[in-house]
């Protein structure tokens, strides 16, 4: 009886020690978990934006040289237009210089940056050509030099894509591992738990017996 008493009395002391630091270690885990997550979660917003810059650069590349075709078929109507869209690729450059830091990402900008500063240039003779009535030199620059500089652009651009689009799907599958390594701490941490509520109803049924041994050694 003594044995018994000792076995119980240290099956509720651990008990009463797991049922203390059960909670702990959950809220521990969780945070861990959620602190992970968080991390990565940045990450993936991070790499979308990058990616989200990389796409509006190629776009912006298509968008330039379109209008300048249009422009060079309008006898210059669409001048305007063509402005407005160099204005608004070098706000994407600008900006993609700011935020896309590493190497990969600077050697790509640097050719795009110096194509378009050729095209710009050939650009400026090419109007010039224009407004002196010279259609001949203005589509032997568009279709020579100028397209040729538009499809280096174009490259340049879509390579940046293309890496940015590897980098955000390396991104977010490190997420979703952070994610299900999270899910499989919380559900090891609730089997303990588990574990810890048997303990506890093993302890009290053998409290409750040795109780009931008790009152029958008394009568």
């Amino acid at each position: 009886m003594r044995w018994c008493a000792v076995t119980i009395r240290a099956k509720l002391y651990v008990a009463i020690l797991l049922t203390v630091i059960g909670p702990v270690i959950t809220i521990a885990v969780a945070l861990h978990g959620m602190g992970r997550l968080g991390d990565r979660f940045d990450e993936v917003q991070d790499r979308s934006e990058r990616r989200a810059l990389a796409l509006d650069l190629r776009y912006g590349v298509a968008d330039v040289n379109g209008w300048q075709t249009a422009y060079g078929y309008d006898d210059g109507a669409s001048r305007g237009r063509f402005l407005t869209s160099v204005r608004l690729f070098r706000a994407d450059l600008r900006e993609a210089s700011v935020e896309l830091r590493d190497q990969a990402e600077q050697r790509r900008l640097d050719a795009l940056r110096s194509d378009f500063a050729q095209f710009l240039r050939l650009d400026t003779v090419a109007f010039d050509a224009l407004q002196e009535g010279d259609d001949a030199r203005v589509k032997r620059i568009f279709l020579g030099p100028e397209l040729e500089l538009f499809d280096e652009m174009a490259a340049h651009a879509q390579s940046l894509a293309r890496y940015e689009s590897r980098r955000a799907a390396a991104t977010e599958r490190a997420f979703d591992d952070s994610h299900e390594e999270t899910r499989r701490g919380l559900i090891a941490v609730a089997l303990g738990a588990l574990l810890v509520i048997l303990l506890l109803l093993v302890t009290a049924s053998d409290i409750a017996r040795m109780a009931l041994e008790r009152e029958r050694v008394r009568e």
